[in-house]
Parts: structure tokens; sequence; C-alpha cells
């Protein structure tokens, strides 16, 4: 009987034992999951840290080169506003110099003429000569007086004359006197009828005066002798808009 126990108790304690054993080996292996899953956490954090910093690398790298790309762009643009700057007053100096040394040469040939016309000696191509740069400097009373006097003096050709003619009716109509301008031209296109500057100053001076038909034929005596005149043609095509009755008018050379 007491054998029976005996083995009965040896049975249960083993029994024991081994649940003891098996319960510390599933805490041993609940242990290691857990310290498994903090590692692969830790793993994971570590992996997330890293690809952040590269990214953030990445997009510094980027934003680095877009920002030296618009650096550039911009430096490119400053440039090329300089050089235009830079072009521009090119140009203006050099028109500037242009201007001066034309002034300065008008204003040592009339020095040279006048002496030429106090000492008495001036022929009429030199009055002539006084009276366009008289023109020429805008001094237009002055060019009227010395245009007279090469008109009165002259003793060439009809047809040169005509070149006078046409200063002087320049000179008046700079002044404003418009008839007296009218008048010069007229006399110029008679002594030379191929004249198309003074033909083109007469119809000018017509359509200052509100006269339109007549600048009208002045301007289509232009393209009688010089069909392709950039200055006639765009006049004669805007007065034909403005004169309804433009068809028909005797033109001057018809009447010769």
């Amino acid at each position: 009987m007491l054998d029976g126990e005996e083995e009965t108790r040896s049975l249960i304690s083993k029994s024991q034992e081994r649940l003891l054993k098996f319960a510390q080996f599933n805490k041993d292996m609940k242990t290691e999951n857990h310290v498994f899953q903090l590692c692969t956490l830790l793993c994971g954090i570590t992996s997330w840290l890293s690809f952040a910093q590269v990214a953030q690398s990445s997009e510094g790298a980027r934003m680095n080169i877009v920002y030296e790309i618009g650096e550039l762009f911009e430096l490119g643009i400053q440039l090329f506003y300089l050089l235009i700057l830079l072009g521009l007053l090119g140009i203006g100096t050099f028109f500037v110099i242009r201007q001066v040394l034309v002034r300065r040469e008008l204003d040592l040939s009339a020095k040279e003429l006048q002496e030429q016309v106090r000492s008495g000696d001036a022929t009429a191509t030199e009055y002539f000569e006084l009276g366009a740069v008289m023109l020429r400097r805008k001094f237009y009373p002055a060019a009227v007086k010395y245009l007279q006097q090469a008109i009165e003096k002259w003793d060439r050709d009809d047809q040169d004359l005509a070149q006078v003619y046409n200063a002087l009716g320049v000179s008046y109509v700079r002044e404003n006197k418009l008839d007296k301008g009218i008048a010069q031209f007229e006399k110029a296109v008679k002594l030379q009828p191929g004249y198309v500057t003074a033909w083109n100053n007469l119809g000018d001076a017509y359509e200052k005066k509100k006269d339109l038909r007549s600048a009208l034929k002045a301007f289509e005596e232009v393209l009688l002798f010089d069909p392709n005149n950039k200055v006639a043609r765009p006049r004669r095509d805007a007065l034909r808009d403005r004169v309804k009755l433009y068809k028909g008018v005797p033109l001057k050379s018809e009447e010769r």
C-alpha cells in the first residue's frame, strides 16, 4: 500500500516538474518574442530614420540645384538688361557726338562763308551755301536773307536756281509763312519740272494750308516722275481718302 502511494507521489512530483519546466519554457519563449519584436522595431525605426535622412539630403540637393539655376537665370536677365542699357547708351552717345561734329562743321562753314560775304567777294553760289547752312542751323531769317541775295546775284543755269528757290521756300514754311513758301516752290518746279523734292515740299505746304486738292495734285506730280517715291505715295493715298473729287483734277504736267 505504501509503495503505491509513493509511486503516485513520484508521478505527481514528476508531472509538476514537467509543468514548471513547460511554464518556464513558455516564459522564455515569450521573452524571446518580445526581444525579437523589440529588435525588429528598433531596426525598422533605424531604417526609417536612415531613409528619411537620405531623402532629406536628396531634397536638399535638389533645392540647392534649383536655387543655383534660379540664381543663374536671374544673373542672365540682369546681364541682358545691362547689355541693352549699354547699347542704348552707346547709340545715344554716337548720335550726340555726331550732332556735335555736324554742328561744329556747320559753325566753321558759316564762319568762313560770312567772312567771304563781308569781304564783298562772295559769289551767288557762296550766298546760296551760306543760306543753306543757316537753314540747317535753324536760323531762318538769316537763311531767307542770304538766299534772296543769292537769287539776286545768280548768274548760272536756271535749273540750278530751282534749288535756291526750294531752300527759300523751306525757310518760309519753317517760319510758318506758307503762302510765301508755296510761291517759292512753284517757281522751283517751273524752272525744273522734274524737281521731285520741290514737288513734295509744295504738296506738304498745301496740306498744311488745308488745301487738300492742291496737295493731292502736287503729290500726283511727284509720282509721274518717280512712281515709287516713298514720300509721295503714302501721302497721295491718304489724301485720296480725304478728297472726294480727286478724279478728273487736271495735273500741271498735263496742262503743260
